[in-house]
């Protein structure tokens, strides 16, 4: 606890002041562009992967980048989406998995939550993406295995997305667009999933091969 005690003074005492036309105009209101669905991994800073600045990126974070089909019982995501979309008005909504995620390796493995009751339904969510896995790459095993989970659940939630009403009605008028992203922890990569080819393609390749 102590190191964040001393980031707090540090960042009163050296970021703010470098920063202070940013923060007033934050102190007063909103307007992100995306909204980020991300793991609660905290090796998962969306602020850092994607060098964003304050006010930029309004953030949904909980255990596997989960969206719930739209359910009243689950208040708390739909109500998260529902603000970002209607009120706030955002024009991108990324859902960004990661490698190495222990919310799709009990996904893949139920028995390791049984004794988590809340996490184990929770990850009921994700069933679906653990079958498409295991269906489409029978003799996969290990790290691989986990890949495919970690994409197919990226591409699930990105379903579960269309089913509420806010982000409905914005993809029918034209207003929002979805991405699926995975972030590769070892690698300091983005793979973006192409509509066009079915795969998850790296960032920074595409970026290099356009330059």
């Amino acid at each position: 606890m102590d190191h964040m005690i001393k980031g707090v003074l540090k960042f009163r005492a050296e970021v703010f002041p470098n920063r202070q036309d940013l923060f007033k105009t934050l102190s007063t209101g909103q307007s992100p562009e995306v909204l980020m669905i991300t793991c609660a991994d905290s090796r998962v800073d969306p602020g850092l992967v994607t060098q964003s600045q304050p006010g930029e990126l309004f953030t949904c974070r909980n255990a596997g980048n989960i969206v719930p089909p739209w359910n009243r019982a689950d208040e708390s995501n739909t109500a998260s989406i529902e603000y970002a979309v209607a009120v706030l008005g955002v024009s991108e909504i990324v859902v960004c998995g990661h490698s190495d995620c222990g919310a799709m390796k009990g996904a893949l493995a139920p028995d390791s939550v049984a004794a988590l009751p809340q996490v184990a339904g929770w990850l009921e969510n994700s069933r679906a993406a653990v079958a498409a896995a295991r269906g489409r790459h029978p003799d996969l095993e290990g790290e691989a295995l986990l890949r495919a989970v970690t994409e197919e659940n990226v591409l699930l939630q990105l379903q579960h997305l269309r089913t509420h009403p806010s982000v409905a009605a914005a993809l029918a008028a034209g207003k929002v667009r979805l991405h699926g992203w995975i972030y590769d922890i070892g690698a300091g990569d983005i793979q973006a999933h192409n509509p066009e080819t079915g795969r998850f393609e790296s960032l920074a390749a595409e970026s290099a091969a356009a330059a």
